[in-house]
């Protein structure tokens, strides 16, 4: 018998600047950075502090072509976009129900609505204030 269960993400990134791919996706979360415990590989990782979701999410510096995909949802994809872009991010196509994005790093991510009622409210990020 043994026990296994959903660890984390790993946000690979082909980039010569970590600390902008790590600020970008420290941003667009909600989640600060910080250095990794132990070993960082030479300073390939920047891990993002999600300990609080029960999750585990990291920024890995890497030499093939970025990949990742992850939805953030929001219950107002349009206020989302347009804070997203603020940071550097780009629209690049509309769906009936969310936007494809794509991060400075690269990346291509979605804002969808809201998949998960149930604790979105005590669990969301809350923007529109000062966003440190």
């Amino acid at each position: 018998m043994h026990r296994s269960r959903f660890a984390g993400i790993v946000i690979d990134s082909q980039t010569g600047d970590l600390e902008a791919a790590a600020e970008f996706w420290s941003k667009a979360l909600g989640m600060p950075f910080r250095w990794p415990d132990g070993t960082n590989e030479g300073g390939l990782y920047r891990e993002l502090d999600s300990r609080s979701r029960d999750l585990h999410l990291e920024v890995q510096k890497v030499d093939h072509p970025s990949r990742v995909h992850l939805d953030i949802e929001a219950d107002d994809i349009e206020a989302e976009v347009r804070r997203l872009e603020a940071l550097g991010a780009k629209r690049v196509q509309l769906f009936p129900r969310w936007w494809v994005m794509e991060a400075p790093t690269g990346h291509r991510f979605c804002v969808v609505r809201v998949q998960s009622p149930e604790g979105f409210t005590r669990t969301a990020n809350v923007w529109g204030r000062e966003e440190g």
